[in-house]
């Protein structure tokens, strides 16, 4: 979190699922954002064999690092490379982006931080 941009940041969580961040700041400021869900273009079936076969793959952060294969070996990892790499996405038109309370936390929970892509059906939780 304390990273420079796109280093990823993952964290172990309720001593059973790993959840993956992305830093989006300058290095040594905390800044960072939780990737919940994600919609593949490629390597379903790969996804889909280590959710051990389970069609929900990456709705949800838990799930998406699983489906990845994203452990505590990637954290600290340059995202700008491979294997695993972020690339430019598509612009979204401003209706279809959802704003939100966070969730899982008790603190500032209805801050509004949580972004989402409207009736996508990867976004865990919809609050449309």
């Amino acid at each position: 979190m304390f990273a420079a941009a796109g280093t990823a940041y993952v964290y172990f969580t309720y001593g059973m699922h790993w959840c993956l961040n992305v830093s989006t700041g300058v290095e040594g400021v905390p800044s960072a954002i939780l990737i919940r869900a994600l919609d593949p273009v490629e390597g379903v079936e790969t996804m889909q064999e280590r959710r051990g076969g389970r069609p929900e793959i990456a709705s949800g952060p838990a799930r998406l690092c699983e489906s990845l294969g994203v452990e505590g070996g990637i954290d600290g990892h340059d995202l700008f490379r491979p294997p695993l790499f972020l690339e430019p996405g598509f612009v979204v038109p401003d209706e279809r982006i959802g704003v939100s309370g966070r969730i899982g936390i008790r603190k500032a929970a209805d801050w509004p931080l949580r972004f989402y892509l409207r009736g996508h059906p990867a976004v865990a939780r919809p609050r449309d």
